[in-house]
């Protein structure tokens, strides 16, 4: 979670979002890994270690209109050098499955306006804004 946000807001400290993590990890809000295994070509195939390269978090959130539970993107994060490789659309058409079969009728997510592949990637696949998270700073007195 701490990548994903210091890849938009490199000069921010978030240590913060332990808590958050914390707070809201639980059975109830799967957490899936995508893990990496490089293999050389030719006659001699060695594995390294894996490492992970993507991540999906996903939790409950209730509808503010229905009032309907359903199912709520925490987050999605694939490291830089995998990404457009269709990991991400992957991992979102595995959390679309996960939630038809708890009988879910929607997927809800916030992401960063300035976060423009996210924003790009949620459009293809159908997503579509329906509220607006406004807010003002309250420094300086204003």
């Amino acid at each position: 979670m701490q990548q994903t946000y210091q890849d938009i807001f490199p000069n921010q400290d978030f240590s913060h979002l332990s808590r958050t993590v914390e707070q809201f990890l639980s059975s109830d809000t799967p957490l899936w890994w995508v893990d990496f295994v490089e293999t050389e070509q030719g006659d001699q195939h060695k594995t390294s270690p894996s490492s992970p390269v993507a991540c999906l978090w996903m939790g409950n959130a209730i509808d503010q209109i229905t009032g309907l539970r359903h199912a709520h993107l925490f987050l999605l994060y694939v490291v830089p050098e995998h990404r457009r490789r269709g990991i991400g659309k992957a991992l979102m058409e595995y959390a679309q499955t996960w939630a038809r079969a708890r009988g879910d009728r929607q997927i809800g997510l916030q992401v960063f306006s300035n976060n423009t592949p996210a924003l790009n990637l949620y459009k293809k696949l159908g997503f579509q804004a329906q509220s607006l998270w406004m807010v003002k700073s309250l420094e300086n007195g204003e």
